[in-house]
């Protein structure tokens, strides 16, 4: 015991500090990343102070000049000294010099600069100012007489470049080098340490620097910088020397002074580092030097070209409005976060493009799927030779023998229930109440509609029931007057409804345990009977109030489940029950031990009957009085005569599940409804074959064939399944051992691969349906698949962050992997191939766009505006310029899970969360592009896809488990099949393999 206990205080012990730990790691990384933040500030620093050290060098071979050519001293007086100058101005390379004026041009008021060369400077003030003594970092100035004008105080400090020719400098008749003339200019991004220094010491000093583009040659100079030296005789005087880190070591100015060749160092020494700074200071100043030397290269000419980051207003967290800069880009937010997106070349004017919505549009053409494994009672058989299911929120009715399909589709969210008049047309159907993007609550209905015709009739119940309908029952007696809902409610409110009218005639509370059916008593449409968990209740309706009689077990064993019922030819209740039981109730004297004097007559079983293996999940009653049965556990279907003896059963393949529901096509003929979302036709002569079927779970992974009307999906029901869009069946399906999210066909079109959930990647042979390659990357699941146009790369996305990519021979059926794209902070979602097979374009789940140069070995480009103009085989990459208008305002990054760009380039297909499927023009660059939207997906739609000539849309709901097919129609649409993509704006060539 002691033992125990001391290990349950060790874990717990350990529990306790394991947070504490995870906290002082995450302090030390942010630390050590402050630390790293701290180190690359002061390294731009640094080469900011290394660029002010180099041009202090310029002083110094302007006085190498007037060593070698005394004459130049005269021209450089002219231009460098005014009169008045002190002796004492020290140089300074942090110093702002404008062009001193001409003496015979100075003036107390602003004028014009005329050079001795003959150019023209910028206006100057000779304002005049007191300055003291300040002992700066840069440099020591000492306090000047009265009365004594310094240059200083005669000259202000301009931000403006200013020019300073060299040729005025050099002997008469030396001609100047072409290139070595250097230009003083305003150093942008320094604003903030001027302010800094004017802060701490009066009389600071703004910041220049010039721009060398040569190395100095030992005969030409390159540029000058004004220093304070008044004339040649205070040039050679030591008051006149040049504080600098070289003339530390150096002899007084007088001396000669040495040539200084190119290639030869110096050493270079801080001109401050013998001052003691307060370390808070310093810190904020190596902060401010830092943002300023990144102000630099942002604003350096030379990089002007390369960086061009245009400077938008903010938005607000959680806006998607994009702001239009006038010049290249347009940014737009999510969630707070800005993404900088270029326009393209062929765009001369942002604001004049027109977004339309496409002239193309979409009609239901195929659904694939049913909805069995949730839900009973939901497959009936018309006269018209019709089955009619639905699935996700459209009701299907497929003629059997024609295998085509017709839809009801006026449903807003998935279908719950269903239920056939008595006249074998008309038709109720419930649904669920579902969310609209706003999350705001959509009310649940019955719609009352026309088989034939397919209008709606009667709508029942619009804001009366809770949460969805799930169950519903036409009245028999009164050849369907009346129609009874249970929604689901806690109490599953029961309701009676007049059909014609549209009025509820009578409402009670059931139970608060499931419902799974109701049903009129065939010959009293005043006795309803619903059953559920552990319960059977009969009803009597009487004068717009229920009264209820509870179903007497008795000494037979209670069930947890009461599954089904349906009514004998003698007017019985026959239930089938969780424990493979068939029950049939009647009518028996009340017992008076139990119940008491006074009891009327109760409900009873009268008689247990054994029929299956597990649940009987449904039963169907046969023209002659014949009875059938569905089994869930033994998946058998056994037909009883009307004593309830047993005469012929079959069993259903085991991988179309258990027995769903059962509808009776001419008394021989079946349609079976299956718990895996299959429906089967057949005889138990003949056996079962399906005429329908689909996915069980949700789905993610969407591709369509490169040449073939084919498309493949799978999901995590760990089915990979080839689907027909021309005869609208399976050809194939194989289940995996892990579940799969995402695939691309090689254009070749002989292979198929598929991403797994656990880093694993499988290559399908598409005939044989055999493994002919696998691999892994990483350890987390893998989001896209793409294979570059012309097949030789394929491209593996992950959310471990990383792009594999691999090297593919022997037509798709041999990958060695040649790189990793390593930069994006967060895990892949989107990817595509440009069409030279060269580079990638790719979406993260941080909402970072990133480009790939493949070619170059996987290198990230830096710089984005590069990739602009850029052409891309496909476009299934939710962010991106030309698919920006697809956003919604207010988007949070999620609402969009995928799109795909069709191959003639003129329309967009986009999957959102709000079960919606949108087609927009293509490219739809500006926020709020209208649209077509259309519905009939009850879950988030997960995926989107083209078939390869444009004929036709997939798209693919989530947890719905369905895949609509759309037919492409519209003015336009035959014509761009004919001829993909003439007359796009940006034309490009169909992908290899495709026709």
């Amino acid at each position: 015991m002691d033992s125990s206990t001391n290990s349950l205080d060790d874990a717990s012990a350990d529990g306790s500090t394991e947070f504490p730990d995870r906290a002082s790691m995450m302090e030390v990384r942010l630390q050590a990343q402050e630390d790293e933040i701290t180190l690359l500030k002061s390294s731009l620093a640094d080469a900011l102070r290394r660029i002010r050290l180099h041009d202090q060098l310029l002083p110094l071979l302007k006085q190498q000049l007037i060593a070698v050519n005394p004459a130049s001293a005269r021209v450089l007086n002219q231009v460098c000294c005014s009169d008045g100058c002190p002796s004492s101005r020290k140089l300074s390379s942090s110093s702002a010099y404008d062009v001193i004026p001409h003496p015979a041009t100075s003036e107390l008021s602003d004028s014009v600069v005329t050079k001795a060369n003959g150019h023209i400077g910028s206006p100057v003030s000779l304002k005049q100012r007191p300055r003291a003594a300040t002992l700066d970092r840069w440099t020591q100035t000492e306090a000047p007489l009265p009365g004594q004008n310094t240059w200083q105080d005669r000259v202000p400090l301009h931000r403006r470049v200013q020019s300073l020719q060299l040729e005025d400098a050099l002997p008469s008749g030396q001609p100047a080098v072409e290139g070595t003339r250097a230009k003083l200019h305003r150093v942008p991004g320094l604003e903030e340490e001027d302010e800094e220094q004017e802060e701490d010491e009066e009389g600071g000093e703004l910041s220049w620097t010039s721009s060398v583009e040569e190395p100095i040659q030992p005969t030409t100079i390159r540029g000058l910088q004004r220093d304070g030296s008044c004339s040649p005789e205070e040039l050679g005087s030591p008051s006149g020397s040049l504080r600098t880190s070289e003339q530390n070591l150096s002899a007084p100015r007088s001396a000669p002074l040495t040539p200084i060749h190119e290639g030869e160092k110096k050493k270079l020494v801080r001109r401050n580092s013998e001052k003691l700074v307060n370390p808070e200071k310093q810190r904020k100043r190596l902060d401010k030097k830092a943002a300023s030397s990144a102000n630099l290269l942002i604003r350096s000419s030379s990089l002007e070209n390369r960086a061009k980051e245009m400077v938008a207003s903010t938005g607000s967290p959680g806006s998607r409005r994009g702001t239009y800069n006038q010049e290249q880009s347009i940014k737009m937010f999510i969630r707070g976060r800005p993404i900088t997106m270029y326009i393209p070349s062929n765009i001369l004017n942002y604001e004049d493009l027109k977004m339309e919505p496409p002239s193309e549009r979409l009609e239901l053409d195929w659904v694939y799927g049913y909805r069995g494994r949730d839900c009973r009672a939901n497959l009936y058989f018309l006269p018209t030779g019709e089955a009619v299911y639905f699935i996700a929120c459209v009701v299907v009715l497929y003629h059997i023998k024609n295998r085509t399909q017709r839809h009801y589709t006026n449903h807003t969210d998935c279908v719950r229930c269903l239920t056939l008049h008595p006249d074998k047309v008309r038709v109720a159907s419930g649904q669920t109440a579902g969310v609209d993007k706003d999350g705001k609550p959509l009310q649940p209905c019955v719609y009352i509609w026309n088989s034939t015709t397919l209008d709606t009739l009667q709508q029942i119940g619009l804001g009366t029931f809770h949460r969805g309908v799930g169950s519903v029952a036409f009245s028999f007696a009164d050849s369907g007057a009346f129609l009874c809902v249970i929604d689901d409610s806690n109490e599953h409110m029961m309701s009676v409804w007049d059909c014609s009218k549209g009025t509820k005639h009578a409402e009670v509370k059931n139970t608060n345990e499931a419902v799974f059916a109701v049903e009129f008593n065939l010959s009293d449409s005043s006795n309803i009977i619903t059953c559920g968990k552990s319960h059977v209740y009969f009803w009597t309706l009487s004068a717009g109030q229920f009264t209820k009689k509870q179903g007497i077990f008795g000494k037979h064993k209670k069930p947890k489940f009461i599954q089904c019922f349906v009514f004998s030819l003698t007017g019985d209740v026959l239930t089938g029950d969780s424990e493979g039981n068939i029950l049939t109730w009647g009518k028996s004297a009340a017992d008076v031990k139990t119940l008491g004097k006074g009891a009327k007559e109760t409900l009873q079983i009268i008689r247990q009957t054994r029929a299956h293996e597990g649940s009987v999940f449904t039963l169907c009653t046969l023209q002659g009085g014949g009875l059938l049965s569905g089994g869930g556990k033994d998946r058998k279907i056994i037909r009883w005569s009307a004593d309830l003896a047993p005469e012929r059963e079959c069993e259903i393949p085991e991988n179309y599940g258990a027995v769903r529901t059962i509808a009776d096509v001419d008394g021989e003929e079946l349609l079976v409804g299956t718990t895996r979302n299959a429906i089967l036709r057949g005889t138990f002569s003949d056996g079962f074959v399906a005429i329908v079927q689909g996915h069980v779970d949700e789905m993610w992974g969407l591709a369509t064939h490169p040449s073939q009307n084919n498309f493949l999906t799978c999901g995590h029901d760990r089915q990979v399944c080839l689907w027909n869009t021309e005869e609208h069946k399976l050809d194939w399906c194989i289940t995996l051992e892990e579940y799969g999210l995402c695939a691309d066909f090689c254009p070749n079109g002989s292979v198929v691969s598929v991403g797994l959930n656990t880093g694993r990647w499988l290559a399908l042979d598409l005939l044989t349906r055999e493994v002919v390659f696998e691999s892994t990357d990483g350890n987390e699941q893998l989001s896209v698949m793409r294979y570059s146009p012309d097949g030789s790369f394929l491209a593996v996305g992950s959310h471990d962050n990383f792009i594999y990519i691999y090297n593919v021979t022997e037509s798709g059926r041999r990958y060695i992997r040649s790189g990793k794209c390593n930069g994006h902070s967060s895990f892949i979602t989107h990817l595509d191939w440009s069409k030279d097979g060269k580079y990638i374009m790719s979406n993260s789940g941080d909402y970072e766009i990133l480009y790939w140069d493949i070619a170059a070995g996987c290198k990230l480009l830096r710089n984005r505006f590069e990739s602009k103009d850029r052409k891309w085989a496909s476009y299934t990459c939710v962010l991106g310029f030309h698919v920006m208008g697809v956003w919604l305002e207010g988007s949070d990054g999620t609402d969009i899970n995928a799109l795909c760009r069709s191959h003639s380039e003129r329309m967009v297909a986009v999957a959102d969360d709000f079960c919606k499927v949108h087609l927009f023009q293509y490219p739809c660059p500006k926020p709020k592009a209208p649209s077509h939207k259309y519905r009939g997906h009850g879950s988030h739609v997960t995926n989107v896809c083209f078939t390869h000539n444009d004929s036709h849309l997939l798209s693919m709901g989530g947890k719905d488990t369905c895949i609509l097919q759309w037919r492409v129609t519209g003015v336009e649409s035959r014509e761009r099949l004919a001829s993909v993509s003439s007359t796009s704006p940006y034309t490009s060539s169909p992908e290899p393999g495709t026709s």
